[in-house]
């Protein structure tokens, strides 16, 4: 591990919701492709950085940060960089990131791709505002770069952050947001990316989707969470996910005061499949970026010594009384 330069609050979900997330995932499980493919098994470790910054409502001065952490990554020799949720536009008044929101093949998207190609680096760009269905409402959308500045994949977040965070603010995604329905894995030369964005996080029946039905080796976690729910709950549940998935973890994260309304946890890591925190800053408000060298062997060498893929039982088998 190297280091380059440089979200205890119960949050309930109403039982109705939870179940039509569950029923959704079933069915994207019941209908999506199964892939065994493992691309960069056999290759050497591959340097990977993860991002924490502090977005702003200024399109250009984010670009800025990114484009300068992406230089000072390929400097360090690194392939793949992950940013974090909503890297290019926090916004301090609602409706803002409505009216930025633009399809992927627009301008804003544009520099970000050109950016890859130019320092020949895969990015993985968490929390785009993609334009949405109608005038209203975005998508919260991961897109995924590679080296020659092409879309790879993008993948809209499913579960939308509707919540009342104690002693803090509410949050209602919702209302300007459209959920996404379709689960995304892709291969890489880094292995098989599993795409999530932040709140998905608490619902591990998407990434028991992606580990076994999609074989996702790593899985991204770009994020923004609370201060409130990040110091309770960040470092547990990326942990968790790991280690009930036997992948690697990369999870960029927001850090500080974006506005005088919106303040992020920060701590942006790396996590083995045995659930290690590899990589990290030195701290949680830092701009900057952490290195480490995943190696896909180690994944295949977990899941060898503790075969959980041979031993899972699903509901439908299960008796009740």
């Amino acid at each position: 591990m190297a280091l380059a330069s440089l979200a205890a609050a119960s949050l309930p979900t109403a039982a109705a919701a939870v179940r039509s997330r569950v029923s959704l995932l079933r069915r994207a499980m019941a209908a999506s492709p199964s892939s065994s493919s493992c691309a960069g098994l056999a290759g050497s470790p591959a340097r990977v950085g993860v991002v924490q910054m502090t977005s702003v409502g200024d399109l250009d001065a984010n670009y800025a940060t990114c484009s300068r952490l992406t230089k000072e990554a390929a400097s360090a020799g690194v392939k793949f960089l992950c940013f974090p949720e909503v890297f290019s536009f926090i916004g301090s008044k609602d409706g803002e990131s409505i009216k930025i929101a633009e399809p992927l093949d627009g301008p804003i998207m544009q520099r970000y791709r050109s950016l890859a190609k130019e320092s020949s680096m895969w990015l993985s760009l968490g929390g785009f505002q993609e334009k949405g269905p109608d005038d209203s409402h975005q998508y919260n959308t991961h897109v995924l770069i590679d080296d020659s500045g092409e879309i790879r994949s993008s993948y809209r977040k499913i579960h939308l952050f509707d919540v009342d965070v104690p002693g803090n603010m509410v949050y209602k995604e919702s209302r300007f947001t459209t959920a996404g329905d379709t689960v995304v894995a892709v291969d890489s030369p880094f292995g098989r990316l599993g795409l999530t964005v932040c709140y998905d996080l608490r619902f591990p029946e998407l990434y028991q989707c992606l580990r076994f039905k999609h074989q996702a080796q790593v899985l991204l976690v770009p994020s923004a969470f609370t201060k409130v729910t990040g110091e309770a709950h960040w470092e547990i549940l990326l942990c968790a996910r790991a280690i009930e998935t036997q992948c690697y973890v990369i999870a960029a994260a927001q850090a500080g005061k974006h506005n005088e309304k919106r303040e992020s946890y920060g701590d942006s890591i790396i996590i083995d499949p045995w659930g290690t925190v590899i990589a990290r800053l030195p701290d949680r408000l830092s701009t900057g970026f952490a290195v480490a060298d995943i190696d896909l062997s180690k994944v295949e060498a977990v899941r060898t010594k503790m075969p959980i893929s041979e031993h899972r039982k699903f509901d439908s088998d299960w008796k009740t009384s």
